[in-house]
């Protein structure tokens, strides 16, 4: 069954208020059924290991909170968010049961909070552990948590020193029920890239200093690594929603979203005529305009030289991006195909998450944050 609402509906409670499709300038179509068919493929990959959902940034700005409902039908019951407040909204919203885990600690002072919202906060700091288990022992009560070390990306995770410093203190996890032991990879998607090796090899030595729990290494692309990074938990996030986890390999992940930009207005120029700002395109010839309602207000990074699709022509950009709108040339399309009110592709069948990032020097990762609030969200396949 389709459910065709916008986002920020009172089922999802983590995201933008609702934009119409009538008065958004595009639509974004997340397709729920594609996302919940990636993680039957990663969970597939995994021989027996469980699959997490990573659903920090509002689910990688496609809607944590539908994200979650979709991957709860098919198992799901762990999912990690970036922060406290992420943690918060996403208990609230899909009630007690699934673990959420908070990947980047406890901000000091709130620990009450995660506790009231059940959630697993990842302890990256001798600090962190410290006042987790403070707020146990003073509440007479075992509270879970994740030890994250730090086995080669110095980003999260407790050092090694201090790692070896709790292995000799017999009371350093008093009061905490040891859920995971985990770490991050850094070049998990580089598969020849020696740090791989290198950190699950410090992961094996910091692992056995801790409290004896399941571990948990690989991310998504880590998923692809091998048997040897997967360990009790895998950390799936970027594929889940389609960008792929194998760079300069097929992509074996399903397609998640499409976005279409509606035609504000056409026009025709001759030779000479300036178009954008700063004229940095000029017409060679006669040529048809199309300017669509999409700009990098909305995310499209104003870096990117890419291009629209419609009939499975391509519509190059031209001129500069602006905040609300970008100019196609439509000069490719007979005369008067293309009308006001029409969609044109920007992500789907033509063009991948990955192709525009490839355009805007960046990552699909990027590209997926950085989709904005004005677009009408229409969710399909739930």
């Amino acid at each position: 069954m389709n459910d065709d609402t916008g986002r920020g509906s009172s089922a999802d409670a983590t995201s933008p208020s609702t934009v119409s499709a009538t008065a958004a300038g595009a639509i974004l179509t997340i397709d729920l059924g594609a996302i919940r068919e990636n993680y039957r493929r990663l969970k597939a990959r995994l021989d027996g290991a469980r699959c997490a959902g990573v659903l920090k940034a509002d689910g990688y700005g496609l809607g944590a909170t539908k994200v979650a409902t979709a991957l709860m039908k098919e198992g799901c019951d762990a999912f990690f968010v970036a922060l406290l407040g992420e943690g918060i909204a996403l208990r609230k919203a899909i009630g007690p049961g699934p673990k959420i885990h908070v990947l980047n600690g406890l901000p000091p002072g709130s620990e009450a909070e995660a506790v009231a919202a059940e959630l697993v906060p990842v302890l990256n700091s001798t600090f962190q552990l410290k006042a987790w288990r403070e707020i146990a022992l003073g509440t007479g009560r075992s509270l879970p948590a994740a030890l994250q070390v730090d086995s080669g990306m110095s980003r999260l995770g407790m050092p090694p020193a201090d790692v070896e410093v709790l292995a000799q203190d017999p009371g350093a996890f008093g009061g905490i029920d040891v859920r995971l032991v985990m770490s991050h990879l850094a070049c998990a998607d580089e598969p020849r890239h020696p740090a791989n090796e290198q950190q699950w090899l410090e992961f094996e030595r910091l692992r056995k200093m801790l409290p004896e729990a399941p571990a948990s290494l690989a991310n998504s692309s880590g998923i692809f690594l091998g048997p040897l990074y997967r360990y009790d938990l895998a950390r799936p996030g970027a594929a889940l929603y389609g960008i792929n986890p194998t760079p300069g390999e097929p992509n074996p992940m399903a397609p998640v979203l499409r976005l279409e930009a509606k035609v504000a207005q056409t026009r025709s120029v001759g030779r000479g005529a300036g178009v954008g700002y700063g004229h940095t395109f000029r017409a060679e010839g006669p040529m048809r305009l199309a300017t669509i309602s999409l700009g990098y207000a909305d995310g499209w990074h104003r870096r990117a030289a890419s291009a629209a699709w419609f009939d499975g022509v391509r519509l190059p950009f031209v001129g500069r991006v602006s905040m609300d709108s970008i100019i196609l040339d439509i000069s490719a399309l007979p005369a008067g195909r293309l009308q006001e009110g029409d969609l044109v592709e920007l992500i789907g069948p033509s063009q991948s998450v990955d192709d525009a990032a490839s355009h805007a020097h960046t990552i699909g990762y990027e590209i997926l944050t950085s989709l904005g609030a004005r677009f009408h969200r229409r969710y399909v396949g739930a």
